[in-house]
């Protein structure tokens, strides 16, 4: 597979390039990811910034999950990372090392495993004949990674994690279907 960001690109230039291949509302997750990060003091994007807004922003991504109790526990447990919980992860880079690291997502303030899933829903529409990642397929990309931020976060609030990636992977075949954007 081809890098979708060219040898030696400006971190500006790369952002562009990655929000021409997001939907719209991706890019919103990933704008509310970028400041969320950037108000909680934290060096990089991590998996659980992203799921953070992709809960908050996405209304496919909540409906997955089901029940609203679910998102609601996740929801509490990524809100007290700031005051408690996940400051273990503070002046951290989120790098499971549970996935190759991706390099072609050149975004600087990425964590590893963030941009690795990036590219996981990147190349996920790209298999489904999308021009745009969905939510979902962050998503995914995010669930794939078992020892990653957001993973843990699905964890502790109770996700059946294998369960969730099979709803998603549904749902992104239907989106395909409706849609006319799959094989």
């Amino acid at each position: 597979m081809q890098s979708r960001t060219p040898p030696g690109a400006e971190p500006g230039s790369t952002r562009a390039e990655l929000d021409s291949l997001l939907s719209a509302e991706l890019t919103s997750v990933v704008a509310g990811a970028r400041r969320r990060a950037v108000r909680d003091g934290d060096r990089q994007i991590d998996t659980a910034h992203l799921l953070h807004s992709l809960l908050e922003s996405d209304p496919a991504v909540r409906a997955v999950f089901g029940d609203g109790g679910q998102v609601v526990r996740l929801l509490g447990y990524l809100v007290q990372r700031s005051i408690g919980y996940g400051l273990q992860w503070q002046g951290t880079v989120e790098d499971s090392g549970a996935v190759p690291l991706v390099t072609s997502v050149k975004e600087a303030g990425w964590s590893p495993a963030a941009a690795t899933a990036m590219e996981t829903a990147l190349d996920r529409a790209e298999l489904r004949g999308d021009p745009r990642a969905l939510g979902m397929d962050l998503l995914a990309g995010l669930v794939t990674d078992p020892e990653c931020r957001a993973v843990e976060v699905l964890g502790r609030a109770g996700v059946d994690v294998p369960r969730l990636l099979v709803r998603v992977d549904a749902e992104c075949q239907e989106y395909a279907e409706e849609y006319g954007t799959g094989s």
